[in-house]
């Protein structure tokens, strides 16, 4: 049994339920001539999603009352949208986040406000899937809107379609993010030259930082390799200093320890990517 307890617009509203207490109902027309009391049908819900934060819920109220109820029920369907093309349930705090920042995104695209996103390319390499499904909502959103959505802005949907889908925090996704693209400009400083950002190599050490960070986050940590570090370290110099250097800025963002063994994988990765930079150079 759901009951109406406020209703926020045509097309959302906050209902009384027995087990999670309050919920917000979206659908189109739902809250059309409603009061507090009525009950609801299920026929009339689309979306059902909990906001057991009151901090959230408070949010989630002034950012219907501020966005308008068109442009809500346009969220709801391009949040329906993106579900289908992942064939996967989204976590429900994609209605706050998601709907948030499109509206202030979209708002500055017609104002000619020029967007830039420093983390694009690594948000790509790092999650495609989702920015595969950023891309196809940004085209979306262009035919219902007449918009050109710019690929810099195509980078943040995809992190909060990754949050989304992952349970993470987009903070903590965009931290992740920054450190990524902190550890490349230690690499280029130290090569002296910018990596290709198209080159294989590149690719797999972007995803390899991303493994190496969920390792150490999560405390399992890769095979001792440490047999290898007195070859490494004569073989490849360059990049094997380079690889504790990026392992010491690793430690003290993430404040735990990196293992030995993180130094071997970073070391292979990084001369791999230092051969592709020397063979550009000579061509």
């Amino acid at each position: 049994m759901l009951r109406v307890k406020k209703v926020l617009n045509n097309n959302a509203l906050i209902a009384e339920h027995p087990v999670y207490n309050e919920v917000v109902l979206l659908g189109k027309g739902i809250g059309f001539k409603k009061i507090a009391g009525d009950q609801i049908t299920k026929a009339e819900v689309e979306k059902v999603f909990v906001l057991k934060n009151p901090e959230e819920q408070r949010q989630y109220v002034e950012l219907v009352r501020q966005v308008g109820e068109e442009f809500v029920a346009l969220m709801n369907e391009a949040i329906a949208y993106v579900e289908s093309m992942l064939n996967a349930p989204l976590n429900e705090h994609i209605h706050v986040s998601l709907t948030d920042h499109l509206y202030f995104a979209l708002k500055r695209i017609r104002d000619g406000v020029e967007i830039r996103n420093p983390f694009r390319l690594e948000t790509e390499l790092a999650y495609p899937l989702e920015y595969k499904v950023a891309l196809k909502l940004a085209e979306w959103l262009q035919e219902r809107l007449g918009l050109v959505i710019p690929e810099d802005e195509v980078g943040f949907i995809a992190l909060h379609i990754h949050c989304a889908l992952s349970n993470a925090h987009i903070s903590n996704v965009t931290k992740r993010t920054q450190l990524i693209t902190q550890l490349v400009n230690i690499v280029e400083n130290a090569f002296k030259m910018p990596v290709d950002r198209n080159d294989i190599n590149y690719f797999r050490f972007i995803r390899h930082l991303h493994f190496t960070i969920d390792r150490i986050e999560s405390g399992k940590y890769a095979d001792d390799l440490g047999f290898l570090n007195e070859t490494l370290q004569k073989e490849c110099p360059l990049s094997y200093t380079l690889a504790w250097k990026l392992m010491k800025c690793m430690q003290n963002i993430l404040k735990k320890p990196v293992p030995e063994a993180e130094a071997v994988y970073l070391t292979l990765h990084l001369q791999r990517l230092y051969n592709a930079i020397q063979a550009v150079g000579c061509n």
